[in-house]
């Protein structure tokens, strides 16, 4: 399988959602799913001032994630599939979408978590490089960032385990590790600000 040598432009993600509206089956799929419930129960918080979802899609998490959040921007750069998400969450006042692409696009405000989930893969290592350079702009102290990723064979630019440890060695000044969970089909990294105590 031939893969992309750069980051995969928004015409990318357009023309999947013009020919599905749910091209990765996230309202159906057991996987997505199950992948849904563990990143939830992987959250070292309870709830959270502020959320940041990099990729929200349909917004089939971001509903989920919202109930855990007291204000929750997310972000996706394809503008069909955030029409379905502010749909699914437009009784959810505390969310807010953005058209953005990112890391060229970027919200302001700062955030106590940020999740990264199946979005990192799409990025080549310069623009994961760029990515982490927002995120530690934008980290609130003691905050928590979630990186979820496939990892089966792709044709994107980064395979999952490539793309969260870029991002994993890139953060290494101002995150670590706290919690790394890998199934048959994906990985879940938990990273928290270095001076958070354990």
């Amino acid at each position: 399988m031939t893969r992309y040598d750069h980051s995969l432009p928004p015409s990318y993600f357009d023309e999947r959602y013009a020919i599905d509206p749910d091209p990765w089956q996230f309202e159906t799929s057991a996987y997505e799913r199950a992948k849904y419930a563990a990143t939830l129960d992987a959250l070292p918080r309870a709830r959270y001032a502020t959320a940041l979802e990099v990729g929200c899609s349909i917004g089939v998490l971001t509903e989920a994630l919202a109930g855990r959040c007291d204000a929750l921007a997310s972000l996706d750069l394809a503008e069909r599939a955030l029409a379905r998400a502010r749909d699914r969450c437009r009784n959810l006042s505390h969310v807010r979408f953005e058209l953005a692409q990112v890391p060229g696009q970027w919200p302001d405000g700062t955030f106590d978590l940020i999740l990264l989930s199946e979005v990192v893969y799409y990025l080549d290592a310069d623009d994961v490089a760029r990515l982490v350079d927002r995120v530690r702009g934008c980290l609130r102290p003691g905050g928590d960032v979630v990186l979820v990723h496939w990892t089966g064979e792709t044709h994107y630019p980064l395979t999952g385990d490539e793309a969260a440890e870029l991002f994993i060695a890139g953060a290494g000044d101002f995150l670590r590790v706290h919690d790394q969970i890998r199934s048959d089909k994906y990985r879940l990294d938990v990273l928290v600000d270095r001076e958070r105590l354990s």
